[in-house]
């Protein structure tokens, strides 16, 4: 190990190694089922890899358009369109990303200054603070109703001051599975209405919606669509998280700016998998089918922790299932994934992760987007808790 002589301040003093390496890490290290980190332990399918091959061997192997391949923009658009009813410019404002976490930090990066205070949610996901904190601004925490994770708008608006500068909102919600409502929207707008409020609108789940609720995106909102970026992701839609590719898209003003910081964090995007993914979106059955693939998961995963000590809470969107444990043990959350992962077998992330102050509900997350083997395996170990 090298030994620097050279002496700095960290711009993130509180932050370690994200619990979702850690878990995992420790899930691997001790044979466990990793239900854990999000991600998929299936394929995606053949003709998505075939479309990539073919574009390599074809030569498309050199770098891409910054914002992102036409095609591929110009299928989003398409998408967008179809589901939201909104149209959105390709050219000008839709862009192409290595990922949602790089959509969510550039988006950030582009309007946050030192000093300025963006709004978010607790529980909430682990990149949005520190990307608000490495350029300067300050995360507000406002929570969620427990244990029905909803929103408190009379909190939010008492959260929003001369300084705010941004609101970022998460739904489906990770890692609670609860949705915002039209309502929501509503209330959203008219707390920013005569402000120069930018909102950041986390919808990476976006198609992956239970019981028939649709996803309102803040796209099919009038109002909020002119002062929004909206994250979505291949990733979660197509089962290649480890692809890291997704896109951000909003007004034509807005995606300027977030282009400016774009082209220099990272310019462009692997160029053979966006023409293989502009392929493969012409058959939209390939995103409109996630929801059941994935309600199925989620029932199947439910069914297994029948009869088990856990008790589920309500799971409207995502691929994430919360679960109380305080049946099996009063340790707290941090403390009991360990224990669950040593002991059971099963690794899981405490809800605890995702809150400044380490707020302690007694609450897990299990992720179902496993095989059914995957999900009764960790059924039948979970089941004799």
């Amino acid at each position: 190990m090298i030994t620097t002589p050279v002496s700095f301040a960290s711009k993130l003093p509180q932050v370690g190694t994200t619990i979702f390496t850690v878990m995992s890490k420790l899930a691997a290290d001790v044979g466990a089922i990793n239900l854990s980190q999000g991600f998929p332990d299936f394929q995606a399918e053949p003709a998505l890899f075939e479309a990539v091959d073919r574009a390599m061997r074809e030569g498309h192997n050199q770098y891409p358009p910054m914002a992102g391949l036409p095609a591929l923009r110009q299928a989003i658009a398409a998408k967008v369109q179809a589901l939201y009813g909104r149209a959105y410019d390709p050219d000008s404002e839709i862009t192409v990303t290595a990922g949602g976490t790089q959509s969510l930090f550039t988006a950030i990066a582009a309007f946050v200054r030192p000093g300025d205070e963006v709004i978010v949610f607790e529980p909430v996901y682990d990149s949005y603070v520190p990307a608000i904190e490495t350029v300067g601004g300050k995360a507000v925490a406002v929570p969620l109703t427990f244990p029905e994770f909803s929103y408190d708008w009379a909190a939010v608006k008492q959260a929003i001051s001369a300084k705010t500068r941004m609101i970022i909102v998460n739904s489906p919600h990770n890692p609670t599975g609860s949705l915002m409502g039209p309502a929501d929207l509503a209330e959203l707008s008219a707390l920013v209405d005569g402000t120069d409020i930018v909102v950041l609108s986390d919808e990476v789940y976006e198609h992956i919606t239970f019981d028939g609720v649709r996803h309102e995106s803040l796209a099919r909102h009038d109002a909020l669509a002119a002062r929004t970026l909206i994250v979505s992701s291949f990733g979660k839609t197509y089962h290649i998280t480890g692809w890291k590719i997704a896109y951000c898209y909003g007004p034509a003003a807005l995606m300027a700016e977030f282009r400016k910081v774009h082209q220099f964090n990272v310019f462009t995007v692997h160029g053979p998998s966006q023409y293989g993914i502009a392929e493969y979106m012409q058959e939209p059955r390939r995103h409109l089918g996630l929801a059941d693939f994935y309600a199925q998961k989620r029932d199947f995963f439910r069914a297994q922790l029948e009869g088990s000590r856990f008790e589920l809470l309500p799971c409207r969107g995502t691929y994430f299932q919360l679960a109380r444990y305080d049946k099996i043990s009063d340790l707290p959350e941090a403390q009991f994934a360990e224990w669950l992962t040593r002991e059971a077998g099963v690794a899981a992330i405490p809800v605890s992760a995702f809150y400044a102050n380490g707020r302690n509900d007694g609450v897990v997350r299990f992720c179902f987007a496993k095989k059914e083997e995957t999900l009764a395996a960790a059924g039948e170990r979970l089941r004799r808790l």
